[in-house]
């Protein structure tokens, strides 16, 4: 097996929604913000190759949006999921599975691209998009909180497409997703978000996705304030990192521009950061 990040490129949300309840007199020191409030973030896959097959997990925010759109979020920086792509020497065609963590515009955009005809097909044309059920259904009727962030251009095409599945959270790991040891469903952030859990050089890798979008979260109370149901959240976080701690997890963060994996320790002042690390160095 062979575990890749990509990174697609950066993207800037405001800081005190990022952090929560926590003053900015604290996390300005983690992420500086600039002018407008906003701090930069990154949009981190995971490629999985593993016995004949590629597994893409989330794809960023694309590039079919327009420019009112891509100046709310500020999109910057050199990558994008193609160039990520091919710079390991693979192309959207090769993919075979792509696995959606939830349907939020920045982790899921990039599954659907606009046609020079204005038209949307999917960017992976010959992989199955997971998702679950549960969460399909959250996102295709959104309640208003979060609606802004269920985007129809995002999520229908891949129905339409008929390359959908559905993965039981009761029933394990679908076969095809063989390469996967488990995925931990949520639900603080959105209901029933997927973080998949793999085994990659004899350590649990986890992509973290928005149970944990930066090392800066590791805190309890650093809980953003795009969640359903924070307190939740907090309950889910300190479960997830008391059991990162016991068994030395690498946890791959989604949304940190400045560190890619961290593992944690309990300390005599609660859960705190270990080492942060890129995954090549593993």
């Amino acid at each position: 097996m062979k575990v890749h990040t990509l990174d697609t490129g950066l993207f800037k949300l405001d800081g005190g929604a990022m952090f929560g309840v926590v003053p900015k007199s604290m996390w300005q020191k983690l992420n500086p913000a600039d002018e407008h409030n906003m701090c930069t973030w990154a949009l981190r896959c995971l490629l999985v190759e593993d016995a004949g097959r590629l597994l893409l997990i989330d794809t960023g925010i694309g590039e079919k949006q327009d420019e009112k759109f891509r100046g709310h979020f500020y999109l910057h920086g050199d990558d994008t999921l193609e160039k990520s792509l091919r710079r390991h020497g693979y192309t959207a065609a090769d993919i075979t599975d792509v696995l959606l963590t939830h349907l939020h515009f920045d982790h899921c955009g990039g599954g659907v691209v606009r046609t020079a005809a204005d038209k949307l097909q999917l960017a992976f044309p010959n992989a199955t998009y997971w998702s679950n059920e549960d969460h399909w259904n959250w996102a295709t009727a959104p309640n208003p909180r979060e609606k802004a962030s269920f985007l129809k251009e995002n999520i229908l095409p891949i129905q339409e497409s008929g390359q959908l599945r559905f993965i039981d959270p009761q029933a394990g790991v679908p076969t095809e997703l063989g390469s996967l040891q488990n995925l931990i469903f949520v639900d603080g952030h959105t209901e029933k978000m997927m973080l998949p859990v793999l085994r990659h050089k004899g350590r649990t890798v986890v992509f973290a996705a928005d149970l944990l979008p930066s090392a800066h979260h590791v805190g309890l109370p650093y809980v953003m304030s795009y969640d359903v149901r924070p307190l939740v959240t907090m309950d889910e976080k300190a479960r997830f990192l008391e059991q990162a701690a016991a068994e030395n997890w690498v946890l791959v963060l989604e949304h940190d521009h400045q560190t890619e994996c961290i593992t944690v320790e309990q300390t005599e002042r609660g859960i705190k950061v270990a080492e942060r690390f890129r995954l090549e160095e593993l």
